[in-house]
């Protein structure tokens, strides 16, 4: 996503730790759910997963990337290949891999590495999920990066020239099935649609049928939110049920100082028909993703702020708010419990607050724990051979709010953040370790998708 990082159950019965023998320790005492670590990974993308393997991109300690397989019921590495980025912006993050199943069963995960052609500036690269065994290639000269879609694989190439398209590729052979003018990003698919946001000066989400590409459904992004739309401020999708939410952040024009509209929306997935419109209000972080627990607050047309509210994905209802006169002074950052039902304001080393989203009435923060950032001042990465400005996916701590102290060993990071998929719930720590869980958690996505 075109966005600045870092922009102010039931226990399964007889489960037990388990960790990889490579690159991956052991917990010390048997845990209520299978649960494992590898710290021999410094993860500073998002991560995906399917048919048991998860794959990220890796910065390794000389400032070089590496895509990165491990087995997704106990950690263990299954293999490592250099990786770069060429033509990503650096407010997009570092571009995780993409991995497909297909429907035979197979698992192919799909990365950019260092070009082996003089005149391109990347190779594609499709490997398979377990053994890490090249299936083909594909010379690339600028990309944002390789998705998944359904059973595709999705690449907008050519990004930094005028010929920019998206091309949808067999993930078996490379083969292209079909392709698009313009550059676009999947924001949601399955086995027969994927839903594209494309960008253009008149950005709209458009949905195609995979196997031909025909077009079934467009809606102007401008229709839901008004006129003015300008996407350099940034954007993130999530689903709810049915339907695809949707936001796109303010972005102030340094020539003419005006903010560009921005808000949330929802459409039908099937249809693209506008569910309901929160025009004027900024996403908050942390916070869910849009799609699962989004938390905003408004702005008017002065630029002043209001107070905070948590809204409903399926109806856009507010569902939990506290008003502008509550809202502290300055010095704190904010922090959500595990449910998510209370909104907490973090000072570090001194005591907080704590308000009842239902009720919107402050409560005791003592024993209250909540999950904020880490670190408030993040450095950029130093990565080799790319642009400056690049930063590490964010990971969040657990704090008493009474003393604004970290509370350490701290538990898993709430959904709400970390999301799930099939049961597992999967993070990085601050020092970029990836983590994972199975608690049964209901599938739903995460803050970053």
């Amino acid at each position: 996503m075109l966005r600045p990082l870092w922009k102010p159950s039931v226990a399964l019965a007889g489960s037990l730790a388990v960790a990889g023998c490579s690159g991956s320790d052991a917990a010390t005492t048997t845990p209520a759910f299978p649960t494992w670590h590898n710290i021999q990974v410094n993860a500073v993308s998002r991560m995906a997963e399917a048919a048991g393997v998860v794959t990220t991109t890796s910065m390794k300690p000389d400032g070089s990337l590496e895509t990165v397989a491990v087995r997704l019921r106990d950690g263990r590495r299954l293999w490592a290949y250099p990786a770069t980025m060429a033509g990503r912006l650096p407010g997009m993050g570092v571009s995780a891999p993409a991995i497909v199943e297909t429907a035979g069963g197979e698992a192919v995960v799909v990365a950019l590495d260092p070009a082996r052609k003089g005149r391109w500036n990347a190779t594609l690269v499709a490997r398979d999920a377990h053994s890490g065994v090249q299936k083909w290639t594909r010379p690339v000269h600028s990309t944002f990066g390789p998705q998944r879609c359904g059973r595709y694989v999705c690449l907008s190439e050519h990004t930094a020239l005028a010929k920019a398209r998206m091309v949808v590729l067999d993930p078996l052979t490379g083969k292209q099935v079909w392709k698009l003018p313009g550059i676009s990003e999947v924001e949601w698919s399955d086995a027969g649609r994927v839903l594209l946001l494309r960008l253009s000066d008149d950005p709209t989400v458009e949905s195609y049928e995979l196997k031909s590409g025909k077009l079934q459904w467009q809606q102007p992004i401008e229709q839901a939110l008004g006129p003015g739309i300008d996407l350099s401020g940034g954007w993130a999708f999530g689903a709810a049920g049915d339907n695809l939410v949707g936001y796109v952040a303010p972005y102030t024009n340094p020539q003419s100082r005006r903010v560009s509209t921005f808000g949330l929306f929802s459409v039908k997935i099937a249809d693209g028909t506008i569910n309901w419109i929160r025009p004027s209000v900024v996403r908050v972080y942390p916070s869910g993703n849009p799609g699962y627990a989004p938390v905003v607050r408004p702005v008017d047309r002065q630029g002043a702020y209001g107070g905070f509210a948590r809204l409903d994905s399926e109806s856009g209802r507010v569902v939990g708010q506290i008003t502008a006169a509550d809202v502290p002074g300055s010095g704190w950052w904010l922090a959500f419990p595990e449910r998510m039902d209370k909104l907490g304001f973090l000072k570090h080393e001194a005591k907080g607050s704590a308000f009842d989203l239902a009720s919107g009435k402050p409560v005791a923060v003592d024993q209250e724990r909540s999950w904020s950032f880490c670190v408030t001042d993040p450095k950029p990465l130093p990565l080799k051979g790319q642009p400056p400005g690049f930063y590490s996916t964010a990971a969040i701590c657990e704090y008493d709010l009474a003393t604004g102290k970290r509370i350490s060993p701290a538990g898993a990071p709430p959904p709400w953040f970390t999301g799930s998929q099939d049961g597992w719930r999967l993070w990085r720590d601050e020092k970029g370790a990836l983590h994972a869980v199975n608690d049964q958690t209901a599938n739903a996505p995460g803050m970053y998708g």
